[in-house]
């Protein structure tokens, strides 16, 4: 919560409460609230001659954002205002309520998931799954440079080798960063005979996994299947699972690293030992690269 909301809140409700007890609540200092309540009565005053094409503004046009007001303004009314300003005076009037902004239609991928409901969630409907019959993937935040600056990882596993097969690590989580991951994943599939083809990719309805992009990517060109997880988290345990334990093994070295590519550096070394070294129950104490090693060993053996 900002300052400003802080600020607000306490003026909503000091009067019920008393002033001191609703500024302990939201640890707010009594001059910090002073300034702003004097700060506003000169917002007010200073605007107020602009009150009124601001809600003529949002009652003719109550899908517009700042710039299309900004723009009104400028050309309409011959009035210039910093686009900051506009957007506090916005809320201080209480004029967002006037502009009753719908949310937009939902794309193609997430009306078909809409329509179908729970099928939407192939992995759900499997009974048994085979080696390499499901992915999981995920975006999860991880903090670094001390804990000042914030990155986000993408990563790609199997669902019974364990394996990372691919990754990537950047300042948002896009589709650009997705993309990147699957094309690693897609060189770990040709390096290590991995069947991809029918491999259903399981995640969450975030807007990039329901981008055309990532859809046309993965259904149309590589042939995989798409399923998305219906209730968040509770639907993706393997991948929140794996997420949670990866980043507290490599808490502190993350903290360490103190710009983005030193913050890549260690999360590749991270990967590497995962894939590599890392022994894990479920595949017999072995690493997953190791497991793979095993798999094709007695694949050869039986043919």
């Amino acid at each position: 919560m900002s300052t400003e909301e802080k600020a607000e809140l306490v003026s909503s409700v000091w009067e019920e409460y008393g002033l001191a007890p609703a500024l302990a609540v939201v640890e707010l200092p009594k001059s910090t609230w002073y300034y702003h309540q004097n700060d506003k009565i000169s917002y007010r005053e200073k605007y107020a001659h602009i009150r009124p094409l601001l809600e003529k503004i949002a009652r003719q046009h109550p899908s517009y954002g700042i710039p299309r007001i900004d723009k009104e303004l400028r050309e309409l009314y011959d009035k210039v205002i910093n686009h900051k300003v506009i957007q506090r005076l916005l809320r201080l009037w209480d004029l967002s309520l006037l502009r009753a902004v719908k949310k937009p239609k939902p794309g193609r991928v997430k009306q078909t998931i809409d329509a179908v409901g729970e099928r939407a969630n192939l992995v759900a409907q499997m009974e048994q799954i085979g080696l390499f019959e499901v992915a999981y993937t995920d975006f999860t935040e991880i903090f670094y440079a001390n804990g000042t600056r914030k990155a986000h990882l993408m990563p790609i596993i199997g669902h019974k080798c364990k394996m990372v097969y691919g990754w990537a690590v950047g300042k948002r989580a896009n589709t650009e960063l997705a993309l990147q991951a699957w094309e690693m994943s897609l060189t770990t599939f040709k390096e290590h005979d991995v069947p991809y083809v029918g491999m259903v990719v399981h995640h969450d309805q975030d807007s990039v996994y329901t981008s055309y992009r990532w859809v046309a990517q993965l259904l149309r060109k590589d042939k995989v299947r798409l399923s998305y997880a219906l209730h968040g988290g509770k639907d993706n345990p393997e991948m929140e699972s794996f997420n949670g334990r990866f980043k507290g093994e490599g808490h502190s070295l993350f903290l360490d690293a103190q710009n983005l590519s030193q913050l890549i550096n260690v999360i590749e070394q991270r990967m590497n030992y995962y894939n590599t070294e890392r022994r894990h129950s479920s595949i017999d104490y072995v690493a997953p690269l190791t497991y793979l090693a095993q798999v094709h060993s007695q694949n050869e053996t039986i043919s």
